[in-house]
């Protein structure tokens, strides 16, 4: 009896960078190594193997959708992988993937639990009621992992890489760097001086101020951050960001939703709680006149030119604006690197390193027009033929659009029918 060859993927996931469960992924290699000795009719094509990554989401593991690209040009038709929790902890997830396999034309065995999601009859109705569970002790984790945060949180544990300006992390505490505390106290008495972040940032460079970094530019991003983070007056904010689903790990600003816990650090503060707070007084005061005027987030430009310039360093471009009595507004284009950091004129007046700082000049918007309406009217000697091609490549490219479109549509409207019988079955 001829046995045919089959061509075979191995997937493995480790969820965290710790060392046991790096060794622990050692042992899944091995585990497969003598999984394949019992099966000389598979031949291995690659592993795929994802270290320190959740499981709750297969978007976030680089090597998982290389291997749905690979399945897709039919580099292989088996995938091997121990379990479906190893696979995925989303129900959703595990479904939907291991159909596109399907369609592909690509088995997954799951070896643990004994699964192939083609051969079997009721292959399918298993896969869902363990990858319901996997996805069920995901969330059980999630459960544990922020009860342990809260105990860990209230102990006053440091989290992050360290890197805060002033302090030298040592072990488990933070121990005062005196020369980087003293740019910390400059950036607070300049603020409570009257200066604003652009004059502290000039300030700060020409003064040869370093970041925490090692660098000698500041941005005014970093020296807002600075004020407003209350570790300098020795206070600890924990959960400004939080998770509010498990099963996507996106975070999210935190804005009251869940409590925040402030504790008491135990590392020397370097300016006063009264310093902090009048900061903080004044950074609220400027927050409210901003809203006051109905600019609240992120404002996105409706300017056409903003929208579909690039200065050659690679920055955006903003329009500027000024009046002249009898003209009315003016408007220029300005690189956006050079608002932020200064123009290579501004830093070299108040005597500013100009390394790396964009050269290019501001572009009134009068000749931006001239040069458009250069341009049309050469296309437009020829509307005609211009406006023929223009109406063909339109129409391809909505033919083509539309057609994938509802490809697409199709398929997941079937993926969620099929899920839903699933589920159906499960609920019996």
């Amino acid at each position: 009896m001829i046995v045919k060859k089959r061509v075979v993927a191995i997937y493995a996931r480790v969820s965290t960078e710790h060392e046991a469960q790096i060794s622990a992924l050692g042992n899944q290699i091995q585990y497969y190594d003598d999984l394949f000795e019992k099966h000389p009719e598979w031949e291995l094509y690659d592993r795929y193997i994802d270290e320190g990554i959740t499981g709750t989401s297969v978007k976030k593991r680089k090597n998982f959708m290389r291997m749905m690209q690979d399945a897709s040009k039919n580099k292989f038709d088996l995938i091997v992988t121990r379990e479906v929790s190893r696979f995925a902890r989303n129900t959703v997830d595990t479904l939907q993937q291991t159909r596109i396999l399907r369609r592909e034309g690509v088995e997954v065995y799951f070896t643990e639990d004994n699964i192939w999601t083609m051969n079997d009859e009721d292959g399918e109705l298993r896969l869902t009621i363990m990858a319901t569970l996997a996805q069920n002790e995901s969330k059980k984790t999630s459960v544990r992992v922020k009860a342990g945060q809260m105990i860990s949180f209230k102990n006053g544990v440091l989290y992050g890489n360290g890197n805060i300006l002033g302090y030298d992390r040592i072990g488990k505490e933070y121990v005062l760097n005196e020369l980087q505390a003293r740019t910390v106290r400059r950036i607070f008495d300049l603020y409570l001086d009257g200066n604003g972040v652009r004059k502290i940032q000039f300030a700060l460079e020409k003064e040869g101020h370093l970041t925490a970094t090692g660098l000698t530019k500041w941005q005014p991003g970093n020296i807002s951050r600075i004020l407003r983070n209350s570790f300098y007056c020795g206070t600890i904010v924990y959960r400004k960001q939080f998770v509010p689903d498990f099963l996507e790990q996106k975070k999210i600003n935190n804005f009251g939703e869940v409590d925040k816990v402030i504790v008491e650090g135990r590392h020397t503060p370097i300016v006063t709680k009264e310093q902090f707070e009048k900061v903080q007084q004044i950074l609220s005061s400027k927050s409210e006149s901003v809203h006051n005027k109905g600019c609240r987030g992120k404002k996105i430009s409706k300017d056409v030119w903003c929208r579909k310039m690039k200065c050659e360093c690679g920055s955006s471009y903003n329009r500027v604006t000024w009046h002249k009595s009898s003209e009315g507004p003016q408007y220029a284009y300005q690189c956006y690197s050079q608002i932020r950091t200064g123009s290579f004129k501004t830093r070299e007046r108040k005597g500013l390193s100009t390394e790396g700082i964009c050269v290019t000049k501001m572009v009134p918007r009068w000749k931006l027009e001239v040069m458009a309406d250069i341009i049309f009217q050469k296309f437009w000697n020829d509307r005609e033929g211009v406006l023929a091609i223009a109406n063909e490549m339109l129409d391809n490219c909505y033919e083509n659009e539309h057609d994938n479109e509802v490809l697409d549509r199709k398929r997941d409207l079937e993926d969620k029918m099929e899920l839903w019988n699933c589920t159906d079955i499960i609920n019996l």
